[in-house]
């Protein structure tokens, strides 16, 4: 993660009340983090990234579909059939929400989940850009809103850390150390239930009411609830999409596969109830696979992890027309810069370059572009003029092609 900045320089600042270096040391995938809103920097609070009344619109005039509203009562997540359906005349798609069934599944104590507002809710599309490229990670947004004495859900564990934003009311949390520390995401607490309940018995690690304007980082793995008591509440949890040392391990055991030692069958007629016979193929198996292990490229783990990575990530939004309208009307005055939140790397092959973009797609260039290119993705606006090509002609014939493929867009 990012740790140059200062709070003043980013985004982390207005969610964390440290510095980013701090964090990182002492927080980062280690312990829960309270931030009280008087210690964080930004506009105070967080009402510029939604509302009641910006919940009120994705309910009621959105169009808003499953899966991105859940709906739980008494700790169970209710059939989308209770709030959904036909969205009328010329709209008669089956899953729209119907804001009068909500409205009165809210009133009788269920809690509405807003799920990708990073997708659909334009302030939190770009703050979460803004934080995703800091963090290098995928972020998802989730929006809770809660009505007055409720628990959503019982006690739990997330699989990934997550940032929460108190926005309106307030909520009681109760955060209890891991059950199992660290665990991967096909480890979720619906395997350790009885685990869990026990320990939230425990003394918790933290016990804090959130206020509009606090924030609170929890590692994955840590146990908690969250309850309100006289008011309805509602709040943002971002959650990270982070790579473990366990990726690492599938993106290897992936690529031993190259191996003939490590394709080879297991012998003809193998007694697989006998240990002595199945412990002879798994010592030579293991020879082989160390044996492979301190041949392994850093090169190649970082494409297959780029490609594991890229596709949950999108870049920031454009807009299609006037994109086009921007390449079609282009000159070397015009400035251009790169696609925030973009993914890419270069390769070279004798005179021709591949720009990669994740998810397979790629563009081939002529080699004498690759200054250009980079110069072009670097992050900094600049006129399309000033790139380093032979002349205005192919500095706007290379522009028009990055933007008419999203990888620029106009500065």
């Amino acid at each position: 993660m990012t740790t140059a900045l200062t709070r003043q320089d980013n985004v982390l600042g207005r969610i964390v009340a440290a510095d980013p270096a701090e964090f990182a040391a002492a927080h980062w995938g280690r312990t829960p983090l309270l931030s009280r809103a008087a210690d964080l920097r930004g506009p105070g609070g967080f009402h510029d990234l939604l509302s009641s009344a910006a919940v009120d619109e994705l309910l009621s005039r959105r169009g808003l579909r499953t899966p991105f509203l859940r709906v739980a009562q008494q700790g169970k997540v209710l059939p989308g059939a209770r709030f959904t359906g036909g969205g009328g005349a010329g709209a008669e798609i089956t899953d729209q929400v119907l804001d009068e069934q909500v409205m009165r599944l809210f009133a009788d104590g269920a809690t509405l989940v807003l799920q990708g507002l990073h997708r659909i809710w334009s302030p939190l599309i770009d703050f979460t850009g803004r934080l995703s490229a800091e963090l290098d990670r995928p972020l998802q947004v989730n929006a809770y809103l809660t009505p007055p004495s409720s628990q959503g859900f019982a006690t739990h564990y997330d699989t990934h850390d997550v940032f929460v934003l108190q926005i309106e009311g307030t909520k009681r949390w109760t955060v209890h150390p891991p059950v199992l520390p660290d665990p991967l995401e096909q480890q979720p607490w619906g395997g350790r239930a009885d685990e869990v309940a026990a320990n939230a018995e425990g003394t918790p690690a933290l016990d804090a009411e959130l206020r509009p304007g606090d924030a609170l980082y929890l590692p994955r793995g840590w146990l908690h609830s969250a309850r309100t008591e006289n008011g309805r509440s509602l709040h943002v949890t971002i959650g990270i999409r982070g790579l473990t040392r366990y990726a690492l391990v599938e993106e290897l055991l992936a690529m031993a596969s190259t191996d003939p030692r490590l394709r080879a069958s297991l012998p003809y007629g193998i007694d697989l109830t006998d240990p002595d016979a199945v412990g002879a193929e798994l010592a030579a198996t293991v020879a082989a696979l160390r044996s492979w292990l301190l041949t392994a490229d850093a090169e190649q783990i970082v494409d297959r992890l780029r490609e594991r990575t890229g596709p949950a990530t999108r870049p920031a939004p454009l807009g299609p027309l006037a994109q086009l309208d921007f390449a079609d009307a282009l000159t070397p005055a015009d400035m251009i810069v790169a696609r925030a939140g973009l993914r890419w790397h270069l390769t070279r092959d004798g005179d021709r370059i591949t720009l990669h973009l994740g998810g397979g797609r790629t563009l081939a260039m002529p080699g004498e572009c690759e200054p250009a290119v980079r110069l072009a993705l670097d992050g900094v606006p600049l006129p399309v003029g000033e790139l380093p090509l032979d002349d205005d002609a192919d500095r706007l014939v290379l522009a028009r092609r990055l933007l008419t493929e999203g990888i620029v867009v106009p500065a």
